[in-house]
């Protein structure tokens, strides 16, 4: 089956975020991460639907997976992330109830998650590295990890464009910290933007786009002045090859 054409082929003109998504700009791609975080605190936490704090791995290791209702046992779940190498790795299990799934392949990070056939699981699926740490979660009706953390292939660079955090607080004096962090590969968390919501959103969109480089770690968290709030933050990246194949 052949592919619809682009006009910009015959010397037009189209949107070049258009274009990469299409695929026609060679070493570019598009990544557009989104979290949601149900119960942040005072306690800063990345914001995912794990509702724990984020720990990375800390070397390459099969992923451990499992369901949390003994039903769910054809759910075929596919992981995206990074291998020993930080080359990007993708695989795909199928759930067992309650019992532990190990992958046979190693992953360094877990960039998404999402269920990949048409059995969808009626709880939460819990996808954790080797060392019993929650790295990503699918929780039930949403078939998707929802998790605004991300770590930059080998070989790319990430260029932030944009990001964006929303919070509702019923509460007048109540306000959520959020925080973008980036952390280079080999150094600590930085912050790159930091902002307050109290019942609203914020979005800035970057005129000259932040360069990120290879295998850094970028998280959304959230923290919350007093009670608990329920906290989505969204960032996207243009990624391009360091390096283009000749």
């Amino acid at each position: 089956m052949g592919q619809y054409s682009s006009i910009s082929r015959f010397g037009k003109t189209e949107d070049l975020d258009l274009h990469i998504q299409r695929g026609f700009v060679q070493g570019h791609k598009a990544i557009n991460k989104f979290g949601y975080a149900t119960s942040v605190s005072s306690l800063e936490v990345a914001v995912f639907n794990g509702g724990v704090d984020y720990v990375y791995a800390t070397t390459a290791a099969p992923l451990l997976v499992v369901g949390t209702s003994t039903v769910d046992v054809s759910s075929a779940i596919t992981i995206e992330g990074l291998d020993v190498n930080y080359n990007e790795i993708s695989t795909v299990v199928t759930i067992n109830g309650t019992t532990t799934v190990t992958t046979t392949d190693s992953f360094i990070r877990v960039n998404r998650a999402f269920v990949s056939n048409d059995a969808e699981p009626t709880s939460s699926i819990r996808i954790l590295n080797s060392d019993g740490n929650l790295n990503s979660e699918i929780a039930a009706e949403e078939n998707q990890s929802l998790q605004a953390v991300y770590t930059i292939p080998a070989g790319y660079t990430g260029y932030l464009e944009q990001i964006a955090a929303n919070t509702a607080t019923e509460t007048g004096n109540r306000f959520v910290r959020v925080r973008l962090k980036v952390r280079e590969f080999g150094g600590v968390f930085r912050t790159k933007a930091k902002f307050t919501l109290h019942d609203g959103s914020y979005e800035e969109i970057y005129k000259f786009p932040i360069p990120i480089p290879e295998k850094s770690d970028i998280e959304a968290t959230a923290e919350s002045s007093s009670g608990v709030n329920e906290v989505s933050a969204v960032f996207a990246i243009l990624l391009i090859k360091n390096e283009i194949e000749e």
